[in-house]
């Protein structure tokens, strides 16, 4: 089997993007070389350096782990070129002029090694026309790759083959960007924009105009085309400022110039906006300039007027009615939009509408199939339904036949009638263009299957479309024991997985009961237990609400029944005679970083977000999460050559302390909830994939479980350390009085108490502690409150 070996990477390009893509190969392991223009004064590689630089800066950060941004390594094209030929990727990224980035192909192609691949990154430049600038013999190992910004966070990657590019170099870099960097692939064809940014730039400029129309301000239609409409909470105003008005103009250009009345009959309506022209010339670029159509000043925002080219507070919502609304079902939610009284129920009709229209009358020339457009809008800029799925859910022929009178009625951006295949037909008969068989290609006037590689194997659960015959992973395999609260089941017979179905997999009797339950059934009669759930959070931790009516009837006594449960099962889970593995996508805080640390391996998405957060509700962690800091504590100081403890504690203590929690995988092992015999895999859907076959190697490895043993804790004189730097907090204004009470508990627990420093202690016995320190902190009145602020407002409160 031949097999596409990525052992370095060249990004071409240290601009705002080139720079996130070579901090995400990074985050993903993959050594990266980031070049750019010889500087003109000092070091040669400043530009690059500069970009790497600022990529510690950038918020949301497009590092795994800030300090990793020195892995990448600068360079130049006229010092460092030959370093080209030892890349087996080049990743092109630089500004969008064809011109540009002709020249530079024609710089490294002497460079580029035999079998090596060369990608642009452009966001919607003809990849046909770029690829005839090179060299025949390397025509076909060039392609478009087109990651969306920011690349760590952003789930899609369109792929885009020029007429020479070999299929097997397009198949080899999917499974490359799927596996190795966490990318959902869409192929896209080689036209304007490709699919998503030709869809969303139509979507958002369509947007502005129904907006001006109607007379909504910037802040109403954010909150109306936000997540209440199932799409990213940032909006359409807010989001164009996080992307940058510069790059949407960019977009809109592309559109302009590549496009016309002729090939594409909404070309009237791709004006740039005056608004956003306005501020393009002011030089507000978005959030980068940290002025766009919203400008933060202070904990203020305000939102750009056009008429005064000023800014004025921002902050006004969408009347509730149309919130209610937009929670029906879908066939009753587009009727009652489209019948609307009120200008924002008639602007929420006008641009779905619009982007039902503007869909349909392109599919045929931007994509292969309906699934491949619907999944880039939901990958590329956040949908949970693509267009064709929602207007599929409302009723196929309903929708088309509203959309097809405001046609008619000449209230659309355009007079082009759907297409015929709208109406007559496969996906008229069948009720969409969705189907159990594959989605609708108008290409080929079939329903085409999902394009099947090697790669996608690993995806037991990929992620499906509405109306595609998929197994659900809550139905899927052999269950053994399910209730309201957890799921037990198999896949082959010979690993169990614990699927935690609580909301927002909370942990309640009933999880701890399954929990335990399911070691029993894993040690009887399988390989290993992995405890995976196909939806995020991993967990949130103690479900407070299920234990409050016990504490109301039986007090203290009954908290601490059940903390002493959840404590059982985790050291049953850490004793296992099978491997436990923890399955970690998304928040695992609270009792669901101890679940995850008291397993015998975890297998890591990427972004994961590990903590024990406990503090924040005026809590300590109860169920052995300040356990299993000591206990790593102490083994990692007898790892080492000193025998002081506090060093290896302090961090732990600091991370309770402080409820820190790690902002991705790699962090998360930085603060010591994974570790480094951990596994952390960049795409979610593999998950399940790595952790059964985790479970299956430490099994046939002849995996027992680690002996109990007594291990030192830092006793009174780690403690009093620990306490005097809280005092200083205290008294300096940093944390309240019960912050100071309660971290004093925490470390009272982490150095064993009352006890002379080595003493050896048992994790029995510190849990002990831990449910002392945990139910005499619940029946504190400011604990309390902090528990009642947190379940009516979902906020921490401080007291």
């Amino acid at each position: 089997m031949s097999r596409f070996t990525v052992k370095q990477v060249a990004v071409l390009g240290a601009g705002v993007m080139g720079a996130q893509i070579a901090a995400h190969l990074v985050n993903c392991k993959v050594p990266v070389i980031l070049f750019d223009l010889p500087a003109q004064e000092g070091p040669k590689s400043a530009i690059a350096q500069q970009a790497i630089a600022n990529l510690k800066k950038l918020k949301p950060s497009p590092l795994g782990v800030a300090g990793d941004a020195d892995l990448i390594r600068p360079a130049n094209y006229e010092e460092h070129a030959e370093l080209l030929r030892g890349c087996d990727l080049i990743i092109e990224a630089i500004a969008e002029r064809l011109d540009w980035k002709r020249d530079l192909y024609a710089k490294i192609a002497p460079f580029v090694a035999e079998g090596a691949m060369l990608a642009s990154n452009t966001s919607g430049l003809s990849i046909g026309a770029l690829g005839e600038a090179l060299p025949e013999a390397l025509r076909p190992r060039f392609c478009g790759i087109h990651f969306f910004n920011p690349p760590r966070y952003m789930p899609l990657v369109e792929l885009i083959a020029t007429p020479a590019t070999q299929p097997k170099v397009l198949d080899q870099l999917e499974a490359f960007v799927t596996t190795g960097l966490g990318k959902s692939v869409v192929r896209a064809k080689d036209t304007p924009n490709f699919i998503a940014n030709r869809i969303g730039i139509a979507g958002m400029l369509s947007t502005m105009q129904e907006a001006e129309r109607f007379g909504l301000s910037y802040d109403v239609v954010d909150d109306l085309t936000g997540k209440r409409l199932g799409r990213a909470s940032s909006g359409t105003f807010r989001t164009a400022d996080v992307v940058g008005l510069d790059t949407m103009a960019h977009v809109i250009k592309t559109m302009q110039t590549a496009l016309n009345a002729q090939t594409d009959p909404f070309y009237g309506s791709f004006a740039t906006p005056p608004v956003l022209q306005a501020l393009l010339d002011l030089g507000h670029l978005g959030q980068k300039t940290k002025a766009g159509f919203y400008k933060r000043v202070g904990r203020e925002t305000f939102r750009f007027e056009l008429e005064s080219k000023d800014y004025i507070p921002a902050g006004q919502k969408a009347d509730e009615v149309y919130g209610r609304m937009l929670k029906k079902p879908a066939a009753e939610r587009l009727k009652l939009l489209r019948h609307a009284e009120g200008p924002q129920g008639q602007f929420l009709w006008a641009i779905l509408r619009n982007g039902f229209h503007y869909a349909a009358v392109h599919l045929a020339g931007i994509a292969d199939n309906a699934r491949d457009l619907d999944q880039a809008m939901r990958w590329g800029y956040g949908m949970q339904q693509g267009p064709f799925e929602l207007w599929q859910e409302a009723g196929w022929l309903d929708v088309a036949q509203m959309v097809q009178e405001d046609i008619n009625a000449g209230k659309t951006l355009c007079s082009a009638p759907l297409p015929d295949w709208v109406f007559n037909g496969p996906v008229a008969e069948r009720g969409g263009v969705h189907q159990p068989e594959g989605s609708w290609s108008p290409t080929t006037g079939q329903f085409q299957p999902k394009r099947q590689l090697p790669v996608y194997q690993r995806q037991i659960f990929r992620e499906p479309v509405l109306g595609e015959a998929a197994p659900q992973f809550q139905t899927a395999g052999k269950t053994v024991f399910e209730d309201a609260d957890i799921r037990l089941w198999t896949l082959d017979d010979e690993v169990l997985i614990a699927s935690i179905k609580s909301k927002m997999h909370a942990i309640g009797p009933g999880v701890t009961e399954g929990l335990g339950r399911a070691v029993d059934l894993a040690e009887a009669s399988y390989q290993g237990l992995v405890v995976w759930s196909g939806d995020e959070p991993f967990s949130v931790g103690a479900d407070l609400q299920a234990v409050m009516p016990a504490f109301i009837a039986a007090g203290v006594a009954a908290i601490e029944d059940v903390e002493a449960e959840m404590q059982r099962v985790m050291l049953k889970l850490r004793y296992a005679q099978v491997p436990t593995v923890a399955a970690v996508r998304g928040m695992a805080l609270g009792g669901g970083c101890e679940l995850a640390v008291h397993c015998a391996r975890r297998v890591a998405h990427m972004e994961s977000y590990i903590g024990l957060v406990e503090v924040g509700v005026g809590l300590v962690p109860g169920a052995g999460g300040l356990t299993y800091i000591a206990r790593r504590a102490a083994e990692n100081a007898q790892a080492s050559t000193g025998t002081d403890l506090l060093p290896f504690l302090s961090e732990g203590f600091k991370a309770a302390a402080m409820a820190t929690v790690g902002t991705s995988a790699l962090e998360s092992r930085k603060i010591g909830y994974l570790l480094d015999s951990d596994v952390v895999v960049p795409h979610k859907d593999e998950l399940l994939y790595v952790a059964i076959a985790e479970a299956k190697a430490m099994a046939n490895a002849g995996y027992r479980p680690p002996l109990k043993r007594l291990f030192p804790v830092g006793g009174r004189s780690v403690k009093a350390t620990i306490l005097g730097s809280l005092v200083n907090m205290r008294d300096g204004g940093y944390i309240s009085e019960h912050d100071f009470h309660i971290a004093g508990l925490i470390a009272n627990v982490l150095t064993g108490g009352d006890v002379e420093a080595g003493t050896l202690v048992s994790e029995e016995y510190l849990m002990q502690l831990e449910r002392q320190a945990f139910c005499s902190l619940i029946v504190h009145p400011k604990t309390q409150a902090r528990i009642l602020g947190m379940l009516s407002t979902g906020k921490p409160l401080r007291n």
